[in-house]
């Protein structure tokens, strides 16, 4: 398997709605962002979109894996990957955000993240559809940060 940088016309959609359900979310940090890709003879299995932003940071805004691969490590290898290349970009410091609760939260922590602030009713306000996980609705986000 090879973890590499790749254009973003390169990443399927429905790859990146695994991680994001909305289109509009996506089209607005997808063509300013790196996106990197774990590729098995050819194939995009996942995806890490990471947005350079002022002063030697970036935003992971999408990590996500077809879900018939998930569980096997891929998105824990290519997130370690890019993490590592990040340096090399100028990037000291890596933010995300995410839910308050669930996979994705003890995901990131495990790699390193520390909750950094919380961002109250986010999911209410920026997503049209409901975001559920476990039966339980996803209403505020956790931003996250990894110093590298």
């Amino acid at each position: 398997m090879q973890f590499i940088e790749v254009k973003s016309s390169q990443i399927p959609l429905d790859l990146l709605l695994e991680a994001d359900p909305s289109e509009a979310s996506i089209s607005s940090y997808l063509s300013e962002s790196w996106c990197f890709s774990a590729l098995d003879n050819e194939r995009i299995l996942a995806a890490c979109i990471v947005k350079p932003e002022p002063q030697n940071l970036a935003e992971i805004f999408n990590v996500s894996v077809y879900p018939e691969l998930q569980g096997r490590g891929i998105g824990s290898q290519l997130l370690k990957s890019v993490l590592s290349q990040l340096p090399s970009k100028g990037i000291t410091r890596v933010e995300l955000g995410t839910g308050t609760f669930g996979y994705q939260l003890t995901y990131y922590q495990r790699l390193g993240f520390r909750v950094d602030s919380i961002i109250k009713d986010h999911f209410l306000l920026n997503y049209p559809e409901p975001i559920y996980e476990n039966g339980i609705q996803h209403k505020d986000m956790l931003r996250l940060y990894a110093q590298i």
